[in-house]
Protein backbone atom coordinates (compact mmCIF):
# COMPACT_ATOMS: atom_id res chain seq x y z
CA UNK A 1 0.00 0.00 0.00
CA UNK A 2 0.76 3.51 -0.76
CA UNK A 3 1.14 5.95 2.37
CA UNK A 4 -1.22 7.73 0.66
CA UNK A 5 -3.59 4.50 0.73
CA UNK A 6 -2.65 4.11 4.06
CA UNK A 7 -4.09 6.98 5.35
CA UNK A 8 -7.28 6.23 3.85
CA UNK A 9 -7.75 2.69 5.46
CA UNK A 10 -6.96 5.04 9.07
CA UNK A 11 -9.77 7.07 7.83
CA UNK A 12 -12.27 4.46 6.78
CA UNK A 13 -11.46 2.97 10.17
CA UNK A 14 -12.11 6.05 12.52
CA UNK A 15 -15.48 6.23 10.46
CA UNK A 16 -16.42 2.58 11.18
CA UNK A 17 -15.62 3.41 14.76
CA UNK A 18 -17.92 6.21 14.70
CA UNK A 19 -21.04 3.72 13.61
CA UNK A 20 -20.12 0.84 16.10
CA UNK A 21 -19.22 0.23 20.09
CA UNK A 22 -16.98 -2.92 19.39
CA UNK A 23 -13.49 -2.34 21.27
CA UNK A 24 -10.82 -0.51 18.48
CA UNK A 25 -8.75 -3.58 18.98
CA UNK A 26 -11.71 -5.99 17.99
CA UNK A 27 -12.74 -3.66 14.83
CA UNK A 28 -8.78 -3.16 13.48
CA UNK A 29 -8.54 -7.36 13.69
CA UNK A 30 -12.01 -7.56 11.94
CA UNK A 31 -11.11 -5.07 9.43
CA UNK A 32 -7.57 -6.45 8.46
CA UNK A 33 -9.36 -9.66 7.69
CA UNK A 34 -10.97 -8.29 5.41
CA UNK A 35 -8.73 -6.80 4.12
CA UNK A 36 -5.70 -9.57 3.18
CA UNK A 37 -3.93 -7.69 0.35
CA UNK A 38 -2.57 -5.43 3.44
CA UNK A 39 1.02 -6.59 4.53
CA UNK A 40 2.06 -6.43 8.22
CA UNK A 41 3.64 -3.27 7.49
CA UNK A 42 0.39 -2.05 6.53
CA UNK A 43 -1.41 -2.90 9.06
CA UNK A 44 0.87 -1.67 11.75
CA UNK A 45 0.78 2.02 10.36
CA UNK A 46 -2.88 1.85 10.45
CA UNK A 47 -2.84 0.99 13.95
CA UNK A 48 -0.43 3.18 14.92
CA UNK A 49 -2.17 6.11 13.29
CA UNK A 50 -5.54 4.99 14.66
CA UNK A 51 -4.35 4.80 18.10
CA UNK A 52 -2.97 7.93 17.79
CA UNK A 53 -5.77 9.64 16.98
CA UNK A 54 -7.67 7.94 19.37
CA UNK A 55 -5.38 9.32 21.90
CA UNK A 56 -4.96 12.86 20.96
CA UNK A 57 -8.41 13.47 19.16
CA UNK A 58 -9.62 16.06 21.15
CA UNK A 59 -6.23 18.56 20.34
CA UNK A 60 -6.67 17.44 16.40
CA UNK A 61 -9.86 18.58 16.74
CA UNK A 62 -9.13 21.75 18.15
CA UNK A 63 -6.58 21.92 15.75
CA UNK A 64 -8.60 21.68 12.64
CA UNK A 65 -12.05 23.08 13.96
CA UNK A 66 -13.67 19.88 13.37
CA UNK A 67 -13.83 16.30 14.72
CA UNK A 68 -14.24 14.45 11.43
CA UNK A 69 -12.39 11.42 11.02
CA UNK A 70 -10.49 12.98 7.52
CA UNK A 71 -9.58 16.29 9.67
CA UNK A 72 -7.91 14.31 13.18
CA UNK A 73 -6.05 12.36 10.07
CA UNK A 74 -4.71 15.54 8.53
CA UNK A 75 -4.33 16.76 11.90
CA UNK A 76 -2.21 13.73 12.97
CA UNK A 77 -0.13 14.48 10.07
CA UNK A 78 0.78 17.92 11.08
CA UNK A 79 1.11 16.90 14.37
CA UNK A 80 3.82 14.28 13.11
CA UNK A 81 5.73 17.51 11.52
CA UNK A 82 4.54 17.60 7.67
CA UNK A 83 4.22 20.98 5.98
CA UNK A 84 1.13 21.64 4.83
CA UNK A 85 2.59 21.21 1.26
CA UNK A 86 4.06 17.56 2.47
CA UNK A 87 0.04 16.63 3.51
CA UNK A 88 -1.02 17.67 0.26
CA UNK A 89 0.88 15.27 -1.80
CA UNK A 90 -0.67 12.61 0.26
CA UNK A 91 -3.90 14.10 -0.07
CA UNK A 92 -3.81 14.35 -3.97
CA UNK A 93 -6.73 12.33 -4.69
CA UNK A 94 -4.80 9.39 -6.66
CA UNK A 95 -5.35 6.05 -6.58
CA UNK A 96 -6.63 4.69 -3.14
CA UNK A 97 -5.17 7.53 -1.25
CA UNK A 98 -7.87 10.83 0.01
CA UNK A 99 -9.30 13.80 -2.00
CA UNK A 100 -7.63 16.66 -2.23
CA UNK A 101 -6.87 19.32 0.37
CA UNK A 102 -9.90 21.54 0.54
CA UNK A 103 -9.16 24.99 1.12
CA UNK A 104 -10.47 24.79 4.41
CA UNK A 105 -8.10 22.67 5.16
CA UNK A 106 -5.37 24.21 4.06
CA UNK A 107 -6.28 27.31 5.95
CA UNK A 108 -7.00 24.92 8.88
CA UNK A 109 -3.03 24.00 8.46
CA UNK A 110 -1.39 27.32 7.86
CA UNK A 111 -3.79 29.55 10.68
CA UNK A 112 -3.78 27.23 13.64
CA UNK A 113 -5.52 28.33 17.10
CA UNK A 114 -3.48 30.99 18.74
CA UNK A 115 -5.58 30.59 21.79
CA UNK A 116 -4.75 28.39 24.59
CA UNK A 117 -7.32 25.26 24.40
CA UNK A 118 -9.05 24.60 27.23
CA UNK A 119 -8.48 21.71 30.01
CA UNK A 120 -10.57 19.35 28.36
CA UNK A 121 -8.35 19.37 24.87
CA UNK A 122 -4.98 19.29 26.88
CA UNK A 123 -6.59 16.39 28.60
CA UNK A 124 -7.80 14.46 25.84
CA UNK A 125 -11.13 14.43 27.49
CA UNK A 126 -14.93 14.84 26.95
CA UNK A 127 -15.99 18.31 28.62
CA UNK A 128 -18.67 17.32 30.68
CA UNK A 129 -15.73 14.81 32.60
CA UNK A 130 -13.89 18.08 33.78
CA UNK A 131 -15.96 18.28 36.73
CA UNK A 132 -15.87 15.07 37.67
CA UNK A 133 -11.92 14.44 37.15
CA UNK A 134 -11.37 17.35 39.01
CA UNK A 135 -12.92 16.32 42.03
CA UNK A 136 -10.58 13.40 41.58
CA UNK A 137 -7.74 14.95 40.99
CA UNK A 138 -8.09 18.46 41.67
CA UNK A 139 -4.82 20.78 40.57
CA UNK A 140 -2.57 16.80 39.55
CA UNK A 141 -5.59 16.75 36.97
CA UNK A 142 -3.34 17.73 34.02
CA UNK A 143 -0.38 15.65 35.03
CA UNK A 144 -3.03 12.77 35.25
CA UNK A 145 -3.92 13.04 32.16
CA UNK A 146 -0.95 13.17 30.41
CA UNK A 147 -0.16 10.21 31.73
CA UNK A 148 -3.13 8.38 30.85
CA UNK A 149 -2.06 9.58 26.92
CA UNK A 150 0.64 7.35 27.08
CA UNK A 151 1.03 3.65 25.79
CA UNK A 152 -0.03 0.76 28.41
CA UNK A 153 2.90 -1.83 29.69
CA UNK A 154 2.02 -5.35 28.98
CA UNK A 155 0.96 -6.70 32.86
CA UNK A 156 0.91 -10.44 33.15
CA UNK A 157 0.05 -12.43 36.51
CA UNK A 158 1.97 -15.83 37.01
CA UNK A 159 -0.22 -18.79 37.80
CA UNK A 160 1.20 -20.00 40.93
CA UNK A 161 -1.08 -23.33 40.60
CA UNK A 162 1.32 -23.94 37.63
CA UNK A 163 4.84 -22.08 37.64
CA UNK A 164 6.49 -19.65 40.17
CA UNK A 165 6.83 -15.91 39.00
CA UNK A 166 10.76 -16.63 38.69
CA UNK A 167 10.65 -19.63 36.34
CA UNK A 168 8.19 -17.34 33.97
CA UNK A 169 10.71 -14.98 34.36
CA UNK A 170 13.58 -16.40 33.26
CA UNK A 171 11.91 -17.87 30.81
CA UNK A 172 10.54 -15.01 29.14
CA UNK A 173 13.76 -13.42 29.60
CA UNK A 174 15.23 -16.24 27.40
CA UNK A 175 13.00 -15.83 24.93
CA UNK A 176 14.42 -12.21 24.26
CA UNK A 177 11.82 -10.32 26.23
CA UNK A 178 12.27 -7.15 28.22
CA UNK A 179 10.63 -8.08 31.55
CA UNK A 180 10.54 -7.27 35.16
CA UNK A 181 8.94 -7.92 38.42
CA UNK A 182 6.03 -5.41 38.97
CA UNK A 183 6.74 -3.03 41.30
CA UNK A 184 3.39 -4.29 43.79
CA UNK A 185 1.67 -7.12 42.99
CA UNK A 186 3.29 -10.62 43.98
CA UNK A 187 2.86 -12.48 40.85
CA UNK A 188 3.17 -9.92 38.30
CA UNK A 189 5.55 -9.49 35.32
CA UNK A 190 5.24 -6.22 33.22
CA UNK A 191 6.88 -5.60 29.57
CA UNK A 192 7.32 -2.26 27.96
CA UNK A 193 4.68 -1.06 25.70
CA UNK A 194 4.00 -3.09 21.93
CA UNK A 195 6.06 -6.40 23.62
CA UNK A 196 4.45 -8.52 21.20
CA UNK A 197 0.94 -10.08 22.98
CA UNK A 198 0.85 -12.48 19.81
CA UNK A 199 4.27 -13.74 20.70
CA UNK A 200 3.21 -14.07 24.40
CA UNK A 201 0.67 -15.76 23.57
CA UNK A 202 2.21 -18.54 21.71
CA UNK A 203 4.46 -19.57 24.45
CA UNK A 204 4.45 -22.94 25.69
CA UNK A 205 4.61 -21.27 28.89
CA UNK A 206 1.25 -19.34 28.23
CA UNK A 207 -0.67 -22.77 26.66
CA UNK A 208 0.27 -24.48 30.17
CA UNK A 209 -1.24 -22.02 31.86
CA UNK A 210 1.93 -20.49 33.51
CA UNK A 211 1.01 -16.87 33.10
CA UNK A 212 -2.18 -14.50 32.30
CA UNK A 213 -2.62 -11.22 30.96
CA UNK A 214 -3.54 -9.09 33.82
CA UNK A 215 -3.01 -5.50 34.75
CA UNK A 216 -1.26 -5.65 38.06
CA UNK A 217 -3.90 -3.03 39.47
CA UNK A 218 -6.56 -5.51 38.83
CA UNK A 219 -4.41 -8.08 40.53
CA UNK A 220 -3.89 -5.47 43.72
CA UNK A 221 -7.64 -5.80 43.70
CA UNK A 222 -8.08 -9.28 43.62
CA UNK A 223 -5.03 -9.59 46.49
CA UNK A 224 -7.13 -7.22 48.42
CA UNK A 225 -10.27 -10.29 48.25
CA UNK A 226 -8.37 -11.76 50.71
CA UNK A 227 -9.29 -15.06 49.54
CA UNK A 228 -7.88 -18.22 51.05
CA UNK A 229 -8.30 -21.74 51.24
CA UNK A 230 -11.56 -23.55 51.83
CA UNK A 231 -13.71 -20.46 51.38
CA UNK A 232 -17.00 -20.11 48.92
CA UNK A 233 -16.08 -16.77 46.85
CA UNK A 234 -18.53 -15.28 44.47
CA UNK A 235 -17.21 -13.20 41.25
CA UNK A 236 -20.37 -11.70 40.66
CA UNK A 237 -19.73 -9.79 37.31
CA UNK A 238 -16.97 -12.19 36.28
CA UNK A 239 -16.88 -11.37 32.51
CA UNK A 240 -14.10 -13.72 31.17
CA UNK A 241 -13.06 -14.67 34.41
CA UNK A 242 -9.43 -13.23 34.83
CA UNK A 243 -9.83 -12.03 38.46
CA UNK A 244 -11.92 -15.70 39.26
CA UNK A 245 -8.37 -17.72 37.54
CA UNK A 246 -6.71 -15.24 39.98
CA UNK A 247 -8.73 -16.00 43.13
CA UNK A 248 -8.61 -19.96 42.68
CA UNK A 249 -4.87 -19.52 42.66
CA UNK A 250 -4.60 -17.37 46.12
CA UNK A 251 -7.05 -20.26 47.44
CA UNK A 252 -4.53 -22.85 46.45
CA UNK A 253 -7.75 -24.77 44.34
CA UNK A 254 -8.99 -25.53 47.76
CA UNK A 255 -12.86 -23.97 48.30
CA UNK A 256 -14.98 -22.80 45.61
CA UNK A 257 -15.18 -20.28 43.64
CA UNK A 258 -18.65 -19.52 41.60
CA UNK A 259 -18.23 -17.00 38.37
CA UNK A 260 -21.94 -15.65 37.43
CA UNK A 261 -21.90 -12.48 34.73
CA UNK A 262 -25.44 -11.49 33.31
CA UNK A 263 -23.82 -11.60 29.81
CA UNK A 264 -23.43 -15.20 28.85
CA UNK A 265 -21.04 -14.60 26.46
CA UNK A 266 -18.80 -13.02 28.64
CA UNK A 267 -18.42 -15.79 30.69
CA UNK A 268 -18.18 -18.29 27.62
CA UNK A 269 -14.08 -18.45 27.71
CA UNK A 270 -13.67 -19.07 30.95
CA UNK A 271 -14.63 -22.83 30.75
CA UNK A 272 -10.90 -22.92 28.19
CA UNK A 273 -8.91 -20.64 30.43
CA UNK A 274 -10.12 -22.45 33.78
CA UNK A 275 -8.62 -25.96 32.42
CA UNK A 276 -5.40 -24.27 30.90
CA UNK A 277 -4.73 -22.69 34.05
CA UNK A 278 -5.81 -25.86 36.12
CA UNK A 279 -7.96 -23.92 38.17
CA UNK A 280 -10.17 -27.04 39.17
CA UNK A 281 -12.48 -24.88 41.59
CA UNK A 282 -13.61 -22.24 39.35
CA UNK A 283 -17.14 -22.83 38.62
CA UNK A 284 -18.99 -20.87 35.65
CA UNK A 285 -22.88 -20.40 36.71
CA UNK A 286 -24.90 -18.90 34.13
CA UNK A 287 -27.91 -18.86 37.18
CA UNK A 288 -28.50 -16.32 40.11
CA UNK A 289 -25.82 -17.42 42.49
CA UNK A 290 -27.71 -18.12 45.65
CA UNK A 291 -26.28 -19.28 49.34
CA UNK A 292 -23.92 -17.39 51.42
CA UNK A 293 -20.15 -16.55 50.67
CA UNK A 294 -17.29 -15.66 52.37
CA UNK A 295 -16.10 -12.87 49.82
CA UNK A 296 -18.58 -11.62 46.90
CA UNK A 297 -16.56 -9.68 43.96
CA UNK A 298 -18.54 -7.05 42.13
CA UNK A 299 -15.86 -5.90 39.14
CA UNK A 300 -18.46 -3.69 38.04
CA UNK A 301 -19.27 -2.59 34.64
CA UNK A 302 -18.35 1.08 34.29
CA UNK A 303 -16.99 4.06 32.39
CA UNK A 304 -13.71 2.78 31.39
CA UNK A 305 -12.01 5.55 31.75
CA UNK A 306 -9.25 4.08 33.97
CA UNK A 307 -8.48 2.16 30.65
CA UNK A 308 -8.23 4.58 28.66
CA UNK A 309 -4.20 4.17 27.69
CA UNK A 310 -5.36 0.75 26.41
CA UNK A 311 -8.48 1.56 24.96
CA UNK A 312 -8.55 5.16 24.37
CA UNK A 313 -11.71 5.11 22.22
CA UNK A 314 -13.96 4.48 25.42
CA UNK A 315 -13.22 7.98 26.28
CA UNK A 316 -14.95 9.51 23.19
CA UNK A 317 -18.20 7.00 23.61
CA UNK A 318 -18.74 7.63 27.19
CA UNK A 319 -22.17 10.21 27.92
CA UNK A 320 -24.08 11.88 30.69
CA UNK A 321 -27.14 9.45 30.39
CA UNK A 322 -24.71 6.40 29.72
CA UNK A 323 -22.56 7.19 32.81
CA UNK A 324 -26.38 7.80 34.84
CA UNK A 325 -27.30 4.60 33.63
CA UNK A 326 -23.88 2.68 34.73
CA UNK A 327 -24.02 4.33 38.17
CA UNK A 328 -27.67 3.00 38.85
CA UNK A 329 -26.17 -0.68 37.60
CA UNK A 330 -23.44 -0.55 40.04
CA UNK A 331 -25.90 0.43 42.76
CA UNK A 332 -28.29 -2.88 41.85
CA UNK A 333 -25.27 -5.00 41.50
CA UNK A 334 -24.20 -4.04 44.85
CA UNK A 335 -27.41 -4.68 47.20
CA UNK A 336 -27.39 -7.72 44.96
CA UNK A 337 -23.97 -8.84 45.90
CA UNK A 338 -24.81 -7.91 49.64
CA UNK A 339 -27.37 -10.65 49.85
CA UNK A 340 -25.07 -12.86 49.32
CA UNK A 341 -22.25 -12.28 51.75
CA UNK A 342 -21.93 -14.49 55.04
CA UNK A 343 -22.09 -12.84 58.26
CA UNK A 344 -18.40 -11.65 59.02
CA UNK A 345 -18.19 -12.00 55.17
CA UNK A 346 -16.53 -9.54 52.79
CA UNK A 347 -18.33 -7.79 49.93
CA UNK A 348 -15.06 -6.24 47.67
CA UNK A 349 -16.33 -3.57 45.26
CA UNK A 350 -14.21 -2.87 42.05
CA UNK A 351 -13.83 -0.73 39.25
CA UNK A 352 -11.47 0.30 36.63
CA UNK A 353 -12.96 3.74 36.83
CA UNK A 354 -11.02 7.32 37.70
CA UNK A 355 -14.71 8.78 38.46
CA UNK A 356 -15.49 9.53 42.14
CA UNK A 357 -19.22 9.08 40.71
CA UNK A 358 -18.53 5.37 40.22
CA UNK A 359 -16.37 4.90 42.78
CA UNK A 360 -16.51 6.50 46.56
CA UNK A 361 -19.60 7.88 45.73
CA UNK A 362 -21.27 4.46 44.89
CA UNK A 363 -19.95 3.07 48.50
CA UNK A 364 -21.52 6.00 50.03
CA UNK A 365 -24.57 5.32 49.07
CA UNK A 366 -24.25 2.00 49.45
CA UNK A 367 -23.16 1.98 53.11
CA UNK A 368 -25.86 4.63 53.86
CA UNK A 369 -28.42 2.27 53.05
CA UNK A 370 -26.35 -1.17 54.66
CA UNK A 371 -25.69 -0.41 58.69
CA UNK A 372 -24.59 -3.57 58.46
CA UNK A 373 -22.07 -3.23 56.57
CA UNK A 374 -18.57 -1.01 57.46
CA UNK A 375 -15.12 -0.17 55.37
CA UNK A 376 -12.08 -2.24 56.32
CA UNK A 377 -8.80 -0.18 55.08
CA UNK A 378 -7.63 -1.72 52.08
CA UNK A 379 -4.16 -0.87 53.57
CA UNK A 380 -5.11 -3.32 56.55
CA UNK A 381 -6.13 -5.93 54.18
CA UNK A 382 -2.84 -5.34 52.26
CA UNK A 383 -0.61 -6.24 55.11
CA UNK A 384 -2.04 -8.99 56.50
CA UNK A 385 -2.27 -10.78 52.81
CA UNK A 386 1.38 -9.37 51.33
CA UNK A 387 3.07 -7.83 54.35
CA UNK A 388 4.91 -5.18 52.59
CA UNK A 389 4.06 -1.67 52.43
CA UNK A 390 0.86 -0.83 50.52
CA UNK A 391 1.21 1.04 47.12
CA UNK A 392 0.45 4.33 46.41
CA UNK A 393 -3.34 5.21 46.48
CA UNK A 394 -3.57 2.28 48.70
CA UNK A 395 -5.33 3.35 52.09
CA UNK A 396 -9.04 3.60 53.07
CA UNK A 397 -9.85 2.69 49.56
CA UNK A 398 -7.39 1.67 46.47
CA UNK A 399 -7.32 4.50 44.15
CA UNK A 400 -4.44 3.23 41.18
CA UNK A 401 -3.64 5.58 38.36
CA UNK A 402 -1.25 5.55 35.21
CA UNK A 403 0.82 8.12 37.39
CA UNK A 404 0.50 7.37 40.64
CA UNK A 405 0.93 3.59 40.33
CA UNK A 406 2.01 3.09 36.87
CA UNK A 407 -1.25 1.08 35.97
CA UNK A 408 -4.77 1.38 34.44
CA UNK A 409 -6.67 3.54 37.14
CA UNK A 410 -8.60 1.62 38.89
CA UNK A 411 -10.77 1.43 42.60
CA UNK A 412 -11.26 -1.30 45.14
CA UNK A 413 -13.36 -0.59 48.09
CA UNK A 414 -13.64 -3.57 50.68
CA UNK A 415 -16.56 -4.21 53.16
CA UNK A 416 -17.37 -6.03 55.90
CA UNK A 417 -20.75 -7.39 56.78
CA UNK A 418 -20.79 -6.78 60.76
CA UNK A 419 -23.89 -9.37 61.19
Amino acid sequence: MTPAARLQAVIDVLQGLEATAQPADRFLHDFFRARRYMGAKDRAAVSERTYAVLRHRSSFAWRMDSGEARSLVIASLAGDGLSTDAIAALFDGNGYGPAVLSGAERRALSSPPDREPPLCVRGEFPPFLEAELSRAFGPALPDEMTAMQARAPVDLRVNTLKASREAVLEALRAEGFAVDPTPYAPMGLRLPPGAGSAKLSAMPHFAKGAFEFQDEAAQIAAILCAAKPGMRVLDLAAGAGGKSLALAAAMKNIGEVVAHDANPARLRPLVSRATRAGATIVRPRLERPQGAFDVVLIDSPCSGSGTWRRQPELRWRITPDGLKALMGLQDDLLEHGAALVAAGGRLVYATCSLLPCENEDRTRYFLSRRADFDVVPASSVWLEAVGTAPPPGLDRFFKATPLQTGTDGFFTAVLRRER
